[in-house]
């Protein structure tokens, strides 16, 4: 099941003088990750690069920012993906030390500090949710409630007019059953409305 994390969680390495900053943090598309990293040049201005990594729907990247090809932004985000990430920002700010580190050495060095600031997140899982909209007769109000309330389902929206008009959300894997139990408590009274169908004309 894929996870994120709630808040951004730092974490700092030091290999033969070289600092390397990490941060994991909850992103939502690649414009935010990239006023992030412009913010961290802004506050590391001696630093040699600013290497990042980004989950996030189908807006992905790995920046190397410098670093030899496939050496920083590529191993960030294979630590990302290999803990079922989804919708988290990675940033490791260096400061050269002098030292070179060579191409297996780099890859070890932002791999482990982005897998160890995440070992300190706190990770939740994501439970993709299913927005679903039905009318019910007046007679069938309660038991409609009853039914959404006992699913765990969050009612958004109630609208009274010829019938009643119910909106909600809820955990996908559990939409179907109760889309099931409605049907047969309902005997085909309660009318299943596509969301997509719903924007409104003005």
């Amino acid at each position: 099941m894929p996870q994120t994390i709630n808040i951004a969680v730092h974490y700092e390495l030091l290999i033969k003088k070289s600092r390397f900053i990490a941060c994991v943090q909850p992103m939502t598309d690649r414009a935010s990750a990239q006023k992030i990293v412009a913010a961290l040049w802004e506050q590391h201005p001696g630093a040699a690069h600013v290497c990042w990594a980004l989950l996030a729907g189908g807006q992905s990247a790995a920046v190397d920012d410098g670093e030899p090809s496939g050496t920083a932004g590529r191993p960030m985000l294979d630590v990302l993906r290999h803990q079922d990430l989804e919708g988290v920002l990675a940033t490791v700010v260096r400061y050269f030390g002098g030292v070179k580190l060579g191409a297996g050495g780099l890859v070890r060095a932002y791999t482990d500090s982005v897998a160890q600031a995440l070992l300190k997140a706190e990770k939740i899982p994501i439970i993709k949710q299913r927005f679903l909209i039905c009318s019910a007769p007046y007679a069938m109000e309660g038991l409609v409630r009853r039914e959404i309330e006992m699913a765990g389902a969050e009612l958004n929206n109630v609208q009274h007019g010829n019938d009643v008009q119910f909106e909600f959300n809820l955990p996908d894997t559990a939409a179907d059953a109760l889309m099931t139990r409605l049907n047969e408590a309902g005997h085909g009274r309660i009318v299943w409305t596509n969301p997509d169908d719903t924007s409104s004309a003005s």
